[in-house]
């Protein structure tokens, strides 16, 4: 009787045991998650402080760079509403970028230049790009916006795509005008590819008498169709309980808010140029094409190219390639047409010495 007692303890204890022992490493495995991802902070905290760096040496020599610390709208979603600190301000590092030749007793005009992605940065990626504004005269800002990469996970953690983000570009526009004598406030364009083409779209429609002119390339233009075509771990980014918090299926009206394809009846007609590529892997042409369709039935005047699956895709006008160069000498003469820089690119030549060099 003792033995067959024995022998049925044997397996609960086991089970004991073993469900101790998965406790335990369900434990040790949200440890590691946490640490992987403070380290991931830590590494895009450094890629960023190593690209700040590069940027002295890629444009330095025709540009003052600087970094200011600015602020834009408290949160639009606080995690605990009552807790100190609680609706202020929330506060973002900027680039700005001045030409070395500049005349402070002129005026000049100012190019609004919000990052893409849906976490990430301005990097020297975006170096030649900047070389070119710059030998043209544009005074350039580029805003750190909340969500943005290589600043911790506290302002990683306060994405908010398609909202409060689009005020915090905003606010870095006004800031260049209130504390910058020589920004002529009646020249002002925003330009932007990808998620940055998005927020160039919604400041000129919710801000349309501070923008004389814009540009979106390849401009995510529809987060409902968005989330449709990509994966789920694509959609978990909006998801995550500190951002949007649900999917576009559970609350569609939060999706269409944030998405310009739905806001095109704020437009006004601020000459506006669009460009997208019909072999783009990342914003499928069918959120752009939405886009002309919306905007046309809205009756007023913009301008806008479908390119037929060029090299590059979703990048093809912001690579080093010919036809990527030809293609933004395109968007340069949208954009001297109604800022009047002092020194407007005449051709791809132009062009290619500013950014380039030879």
């Amino acid at each position: 009787m003792k033995k067959l007692l024995f022998l049925l303890i044997i397996p609960f204890f086991t089970i004991g045991i073993a469900h101790s022992q998965s406790d335990s490493l369900q434990d040790e495995l949200k440890s590691l998650q946490q640490y992987n991802e403070g380290m991931n902070h830590k590494i895009d905290r450094l890629e960023k402080l190593i690209d700040d760096i590069l940027w002295y040496n890629k444009v330095g020599d025709i540009a003052h760079v600087d970094k200011l610390y600015i602020y834009g709208p408290p949160k639009w979603k606080e995690k605990n509403p009552n807790a100190k600190g609680a609706g202020n301000p929330v506060k973002f590092w900027t680039y700005v970028f001045i030409p070395n030749n500049i005349d402070v007793s002129n005026k000049y005009p100012l190019i609004v230049l919000p990052h893409g992605g849906v976490h990430s940065d301005l990097t020297t990626y975006y170096a030649h790009i900047v070389r070119e504004l710059i030998s043209q005269g544009y005074v350039v800002v580029a805003p750190e916006y909340r969500g943005s990469t290589g600043y911790g996970k506290a302002h990683y953690e306060k994405i908010d795509y398609g909202g409060l983000e689009n005020e915090d570009v905003f606010y870095s526009r006004n800031y260049m005008i209130e504390n910058y004598d020589f920004i002529d406030k009646n020249r002002v364009g925003i330009i932007g590819w990808s998620h940055g083409g998005l927020i160039s779209l919604m400041n000129i429609f919710d801000h349309p008498k501070d923008y004389q002119v814009a540009f979106a390339g390849v401009p995510v233009s529809d987060l409902i169709a968005r989330m449709g075509y990509h994966k789920q771990s694509y959609r978990d980014l909006y998801e995550a309980d500190y951002h949007i918090g649900e999917s576009a299926n559970d609350n569609v009206q939060e999706y269409r808010r944030r998405s310009p394809v739905w806001n095109t009846e704020k437009y006004d007609g601020t000459p506006l140029l669009i460009h997208t590529n019909t072999n783009d892997d990342d914003v499928n042409v069918l959120e752009v094409e939405h886009l002309i369709k919306s905007l046309k039935a809205e009756g007023k005047p913009f301008d806008y190219e479908i390119f037929e699956a060029l090299p590059g895709g979703h990048s093809f006008d912001r690579m080093d390639t010919k036809i990527g160069k030809e293609i933004r000498l395109k968007v340069h003469f949208h954009l001297a047409e109604i800022l009047k820089p002092e020194n407007p690119f005449k051709s791809l030549k132009d062009l290619q010495k500013a950014a380039y060099k030879f």
